[in-house]
């Protein structure tokens, strides 16, 4: 045979040099294999032992888990595993977000929403229309919105002629589908940032038994919108009676029809969810009509999209509740959408208007910078964590925690996360354990996710910063192993 015929390849294929090459190769796989598995074994060695156990119970491998555990006034963490990769930390991004709000806008911070006269005001009479201009308060409710068209009333305005031309400018006009995240439009955590965001844009939709019928009544009502129930009442457990409950909504011209199927338990008695349901422009339009008709006032125009134009005169304006009391709602109660307007609010306040993602993405990574604090895997799209995209290191944000303890603004930023077995979104949770009552922890759970962070004052009076995250097709197995560490740590001797 030739040579360069292929002879000589196939003498070498079967020769000692390559049965020897092949044996090396299995060593250094098998080798390779042997340190995977005892990182593997590290990782689980290094968790408490009824942590290990919940997760086997579970189902679901140490690896699945990142845990990061510190005195916050210690140098070192007692405990870490797996802490320093990447990972989804749900609504525990939140901490990230509000602790950046305390220091850089102070906890006295407050939200303006301001009426202004599009011409002179003539007797009672708004000749040529009112402006809203909205600067991005994350709670201008139903109440607040009122007292801020009753002081408009009490400043002599009743009607209005010209309609009213809402400025949404402070932000940035962006594209968001409400049903992209996880194609559930109508809830109430998908409504979309805006600078005038009225109410959350939510209408409370309340289930009031009568015998063996239920009356809906939506809160607030407006003229464009009919609904059409098909709830049956039955015997069963009330339960998860949320989950009963099938909305829709169809549009027929202007009106919407929202139409609700499914069963509810008689042992539920009064229940109320929310809805997303109108575009905000609609939502405002029938906000505003509603409570200026209560009001005693008249309107008469459209309401439409628009800007504050020159030597405008400010007519009333309302001040939100300071951002102390704003945090302890998001925190407290993972309300999403404070959160996403507080995000934009810091890229707007650190940048000028308009508002944006990217803005509030540059705002919370210069404020790190400043503190010597490098997350390099630090992924934010929101500052929500309602996001697929959104990553931190277990290690990186408790890192933030202990900061955070050492901040003039702690007090503030501690009382707004839940309580164990006390309020928020842990007021159900570990309520006959010895940890109830003593531990400030926020909660996060995504299809995927969960995790807790916070702050456990343990047995021995010491503040121990907490951080454990799961990412795993099983994720929502893992509350006993999470619940399990919480306890571990306020035990530990």
């Amino acid at each position: 045979m030739k040579q360069g015929d292929g002879g000589g390849f196939v003498a070498f294929m079967r020769s000692e040099e390559f049965s020897g090459l092949v044996a090396k190769l299995l060593v250094l796989l098998l080798l390779l294999l042997l340190v995977v598995w005892s990182s593997a074994m590290a990782h689980a060695d290094s968790l408490p032992a009824p942590v290990r156990a919940a997760l086997k119970e579970a189902g679901l491998p140490p690896s699945s888990l990142g845990v990061w555990v510190q005195d916050t006034r210690a140098r070192r963490p007692l405990l870490q595993a797996g802490a320093e990769r990447a990972m989804n930390p749900a609504s525990t991004m939140k901490l990230v977000t509000t602790y950046a709000a305390l220091e850089l806008l102070g906890p006295a911070y407050r939200w303006k929403t301001e009426t202004y006269a599009g011409g002179p005001l003539t007797g009672e009479t708004l000749n040529d229309g009112l402006i809203l201009k909205g600067y991005g308060d994350p709670k201008l409710t139903l109440e607040n919105f009122w007292l801020l068209l009753r002081d408009l009333r009490q400043r002599g305005v009743r009607d209005i002629r010209g309609g009213v031309i809402l400025d949404q400018s402070y932000f940035e006009p962006a594209a968001h589908d409400p049903a992209a995240f996880d194609s559930e439009p109508l809830r109430a955590y998908n409504a979309i940032p805006q600078a005038l965001l009225v109410n959350f844009n939510a209408i409370r939709i309340r289930l009031l038994p009568e015998g063996q019928e239920i009356r809906v009544v939506p809160d607030p009502a407006p003229s464009s919108l009919k609904v059409v129930s098909h709830i049956e009442m039955d015997a069963a457990p009330c339960g998860d009676w949320r989950e009963r409950i099938a909305t829709e909504v169809a549009a027929t011209g202007s009106e919407r029809v929202l139409t609700l199927r499914g069963r509810f338990s008689a042992d539920c008695g009064e229940k109320s969810f929310n809805l997303n349901l109108l575009p905000n422009g609609s939502y405002v339009d029938s906000v505003f009509r509603l409570l200026w008709e209560e009001l005693g006032g008249t309107l008469n125009g459209s309401v439409r999209a628009g800007e504050v134009p020159p030597g405008a005169t400010l007519l009333a304006s309302f001040d939100s509740p300071p951002l102390g009391d704003a945090i302890r709602d998001i925190n407290k109660f993972s309300n999403n959408v404070m959160a996403r307007q507080l995000f934009l609010t810091l890229g707007a306040a650190q940048s000028g208007p308009p508002a944006t993602p990217r803005k509030g993405v540059a705002a919370i990574e210069n404020w790190l910078a400043a503190k010597g604090l490098d997350f390099p895997e630090l992924v934010l799209e929101n500052g929500s964590g309602l996001s697929r995209l959104e990553r931190i290191s277990p290690r990186h944000l408790g890192m933030l925690l202990v900061s955070a303890g050492n901040s003039p603004v702690f007090a503030e930023f501690e009382s707004s996360l839940p309580i164990v077995a006390v309020d928020g979104t842990m007021k159900k949770r570990l309520q006959d354990h010895a940890v109830a009552g003593h531990a400030h922890i926020k909660s996060g759970s995504l299809e995927g996710v969960r995790s807790v962070a916070g702050y456990v004052f343990d047995a021995r009076g010491r503040r121990m910063a907490v951080v454990a995250m799961v990412n795993h097709p099983r994720a929502s197995a893992a509350r006993p192993a999470l619940d399990a560490l919480l306890q571990w740590v306020y035990e530990r001797h």
